[in-house]
């Protein structure tokens, strides 16, 4: 078995890196976090030109056609330098296109996103915070009535998909009875709306929803592995600091206390890494426990994420909590990811359920022993 990364998927994860680190540095972050919708037009185009929005969109629609591992190592990177805009957003709104959507509609609709023509997103939370979608409410029908929270880049969507508890939808992002309002959030690079619709004329996916649970586990995964590119990030920016920050004229990381938070902060972020690329492998390999590997990827990092981010901060100090340090960038966005498609107490309770399902699938499988003499 291969447990380290092939050639190709090594070579993937460096241009990433060098990527985001040449086109969008943290200078460039601050400014877009400034604006209104954290988007830039020309960076947009550079991530499509690299391949980036269509990295797992099928060839036969324009896009890299590769697997979900890469998608990880992808988003790993994105995280590691807090990448602000929709990226994100439309990677997940193309993974439910794909698994929902009919074939003329996964032609269209992916092609533009593999090209960089459209940005998309997932409208799934509703007032009652619940993200399992047979608690979904929004009225569905002819058209769409109802209102979505918590709706990441909406404002620069060209194409909303909505899931209600029996289908998904497509909305227009110009659509008639279309309103969408910014709601105030953590994380400054990544801006979150309400999405309320009033008779809109909605696009109804007709590949049904058989593949939407994949769709999301993906979308969760590829969370959960961002969500572990900015705890590197932390960790590399704490360790650094300890090393020359001084203190009675030794440099702050001989002491105990310092080593001991940085030494944990690794194990977490090490392990949040190993859950990520497992879930990955499990679904790309369609492996028996792949939805119990997303719940344990995503319910690891979400704890992981904001410890790793306070003791971040701890190791800075005073310095943690200015705005001039980029700490406090990583902390939201992991505060935020921390929620975002299930937090930690949500996927407990999902691989509980998933491992007695399965041992109640197991034990009715199971033959009865013969008895007798």
């Amino acid at each position: 078995m291969q447990f380290g990364l092939s050639e190709s998927q090594q070579i993937l994860k460096d241009t990433a890196r060098k990527f985001f680190a040449n086109e969008c540095p943290m200078t460039q972050v601050r400014k877009l976090m400034e604006t209104d919708t954290a988007y830039d037009a020309a960076l947009w185009q550079k991530l499509a030109d690299q391949g980036f929005t269509g990295i797992i969109v099928p060839e036969e629609h324009g896009g890299m056609g590769l697997g979900i591992v890469e998608l990880i190592l992808l988003m790993e990177e994105a995280g590691y330098a807090v990448l602000p805009g929709p990226l994100f957003s439309t990677l997940m709104a193309g993974a439910v296109l794909h698994a929902c959507g009919s074939e003329a509609q996964q032609k269209k609709y992916l092609t533009q996103i593999a090209n960089g023509q459209a940005r998309a997103t997932v409208a799934f939370l509703e007032s009652n915070g619940s993200w399992d979608p047979a608690r979904l409410n929004i009225f569905s029908g002819n058209k769409l009535n109802g209102t979505k929270l918590f709706v990441t880049d909406a404002a620069v969507a060209d194409f909303i998909l909505v899931v209600t508890a029996g289908s998904a939808y497509l909305v227009e992002g110009k659509a008639s009875g279309l309103k969408i309002e910014a709601m105030k959030g953590m994380d400054l690079t990544r801006k979150i709306y309400s999405v309320q619709f009033n008779n809109t004329p909605a696009e109804k996916l007709g590949g049904g929803t058989a593949g939407l649970s994949r769709a999301l586990e993906i979308a969760t995964a590829a969370l959960a592995a961002e969500m572990t590119g900015g705890m590197q990030r932390v960790l590399e920016t704490a360790v650094i600091y300890a090393k020359t920050r001084k203190q009675f004229g030794k440099p702050i990381g001989i002491f105990q206390a310092v080593q001991h938070m940085c030494a944990d902060m690794y194990l977490e972020t090490e392990s949040a890494r190993s859950a990520a690329y497992y879930a990955a492998w499990a679904l790309q390999e369609d492996a028996p426990d792949a939805s119990t590997s997303v719940s344990v990827a995503k319910m690891y990092a979400s704890d992981a994420a904001r410890t790793v981010g306070n003791r971040g901060i701890q190791v800075h100090g005073g310095m943690g909590f200015t705005w001039e340090n980029d700490i406090h960038l990583y902390y939201r966005r992991a505060k935020a990811s921390e929620t975002m498609l299930g937090d930690a107490t949500f996927h407990r309770e999902r691989i509980a359920k998933l491992v007695i399902d399965a041992g109640a699938k197991s034990a009715a499988q199971t033959k009865p022993l013969a008895t007798g003499t």
